[in-house]
């Protein structure tokens, strides 16, 4: 059977990269006894997949972990028996069964993440933030009033000017800091530092001086009827 685990990953932890979250689950899992199925060959691993790896530095609410399992195991127990080996900064919210047809993987599947976004006092440190400017709110509208938003995007390979408009599904202004909802996955996918750093370019600001801190509040796929379902609620049996 296959299970997909909700974890949260906040605090000091967010400083940790994808690679040693991964390697940090593999012992996780050794350590709580969880089942955890293994690929053949004279090297097995661990099955598992991570829907939509985190950038460092961004904490989230809403990060998904894909796994095979080799025998049934209660739900409950399990999500108790891996948040008694997590460490402070990392927490297992849930522990589901889903189908074992490669159509429901999270990394499949994926299609878009929420994000909020403050405004930090120093860039030394995510945990004092500062209001925004009260003029953001009408310069957030005429950013998004523009016909396309082009940006250089750079990859490991090259560097290209892409319209990133499309990929903002939406761009909030809030009391509590701006909220982005943004294309994810393996066919489009746009990170919100991207669009903070074109937007203070659009203000006339110099990013350097303008730190943000990102939070990653959920990610998403597209349900029956196209909308947008978090992947803890979407019904896939």
């Amino acid at each position: 059977m296959k299970a997909r685990i909700k974890f949260r990953k906040y605090g000091v932890m967010r400083f940790i990269g994808h690679l040693d979250v991964m390697r940090f689950f593999q012992k996780a899992m050794r350590r709580a006894d969880i089942p955890i199925a293994f690929t053949g060959g004279y090297s097995p691993h661990m099955i598992m997949s991570f829907a939509q790896p985190l950038g460092v530095g961004v904490t989230s609410d809403g990060e998904y972990l894909d796994i095979e399992l080799k025998e049934d195991i209660e739900l409950a127990e399990a999500v108790r028996r891996l948040n008694e080996v997590m460490v402070e900064g990392m927490e297992v919210i849930s522990f589901v069964r889903i189908p074992d047809d490669k159509k429901s993987s999270g990394m499949t599947i994926v299609a878009g993440a929420r994000y909020g976004v403050t405004l930090l006092e120093s860039a030394k440190s995510a945990d004092i933030t500062r209001a925004f400017p009260s003029s953001w709110k009408t310069k957030l509208e005429e950013f998004m009033g523009q016909e396309s938003i082009v940006v250089l995007k750079k990859t490991k390979r090259s560097e290209m000017e892409v319209d990133i408009k499309p990929m903002i599904y939406q761009m909030e202004f809030k009391e509590e800091g701006i909220h982005l909802f943004l294309a994810a996955g393996s066919e489009q996918n746009l990170k919100p530092d991207l669009v903070m750093e074109s937007f203070v370019k659009f203000i006339g600001e110099n990013p350097e001086s303008v730190p943000f801190h990102y939070h990653r509040i959920d990610v998403y796929a597209r349900g029956p009827k196209g909308a947008f379902v978090s992947l803890d609620e979407l019904k896939l049996s």
